[in-house]
């Protein structure tokens, strides 16, 4: 398969190296050793597949140009867009046979994979409450970015990640999320939020760009026990435990995987990608879900 990079941030570059021989050409309208300034100047002849790692404004617009030419698009994390747009997206993938992916590479952690075969397992029998972080320390980037530090910030950005991970684990978590508390400490827009569902199971997810380490962390609570995560392999050690409970009461036995290797996600991601445009198939509905969700949680943090 052949594929073109549209974006050369920190994403494209990642995306580029995942590629590997695969990778075509660029395109970047602000990138000097970018091979193209717009998309539409890349021969369509020459590429079947786009990676596209751009800001959030163009992305509806480029995947519409993407799909109508019958390419394969693989589109970073998120994707917004009203609910009629991104709609109308999968009604064009699906038209035309071609898939349309957008990315969230923590799907392919290891210990995310774990937890989600634990969970599907039923093991841990009735899951009663599962609380996510996400922080890192990019505060200081975002504000001095040109186009990042707007609107809800951190919510959207790492928000969308915990809502994507709850999505994958649990296939649609409970409804009616509602924000606790959202904060504007450094940036313009919101560098600390939290956030939640009180459904079942309860759901406490907490982002934040003021973490001077970058690290994240999982807690399940069960009927018949615990599961947690610790770090992701990108800032390892990451570990993965899992307790069984005791009755009436006691130290649980434990098992405990600790993981020191590079990031595997993106190749891993890579290549779901090429063996979805082999058979077709888009996650559009996965981002309709998400969108309307942070919509609705960006409302209510911008009211606090």
């Amino acid at each position: 398969m052949r594929v073109i990079v549209v974006g050369l941030g920190v994403q494209g570059a990642k995306r580029r190296a995942s590629a590997g021989s695969d990778y075509v050409a660029s395109v970047d309208p602000e990138k000097a050793e970018a091979d193209y300034k717009s998309v539409r100047d890349v021969p369509l002849s020459a590429y079947d597949a786009a990676l596209v790692c751009t800001p959030d404004e163009p992305k509806v617009e480029l995947l519409e140009y993407l799909l109508a030419n019958r390419k394969h698009a693989l589109v970073e994390k998120p994707l917004f867009g009203e609910r009629k747009e991104l709609g109308a997206l999968k009604a064009l993938a699906e038209a035309n046979r071609v898939s349309c992916y957008t990315a969230y590479n923590h799907r392919f952690e290891p210990h995310f994979v774990n937890m989600k075969q634990l969970l599907d397992s039923g093991r841990l029998g009735r899951i009663y409450a599962i609380r996510m972080f996400y922080g890192n320390g990019t505060a200081r980037l975002v504000r001095d970015s040109a186009w990042r530090d707007q609107g809800a910030g951190v919510l959207p950005d790492l928000g969308s990640h915990l809502l994507d991970t709850a999505l994958y684990w649990l296939g649609k978590p409970p409804e009616g999320f509602r924000v606790h508390s959202a904060r504007r400490f450094e940036n313009r827009a919101f560098d600390h939020v939290a956030f939640g569902s009180d459904g079942e199971p309860l759901l406490q997810f907490e982002v934040t760009l003021l973490s001077w380490r970058n690290h994240h962390y999982t807690d399940v609570f069960a009927e018949k026990g615990s599961a947690h995560i610790t770090s992701l392999c990108k800032w390892g050690p990451s570990t993965f435990i899992v307790r069984e409970r005791k009755l009436p009461s006691g130290r649980p036995e434990e098992q405990v995987e600790t993981l020191e290797q590079p990031d595997p996600t993106w190749a891993l991601e890579y290549e779901h990608f090429k063996a979805l445009c082999a058979k077709g198939g888009n996650n559009i509905a996965n981002d309709i879900w998400i969108n309307d969700t942070l919509a609705d949680l960006s409302r209510q943090a911008l009211a606090h």
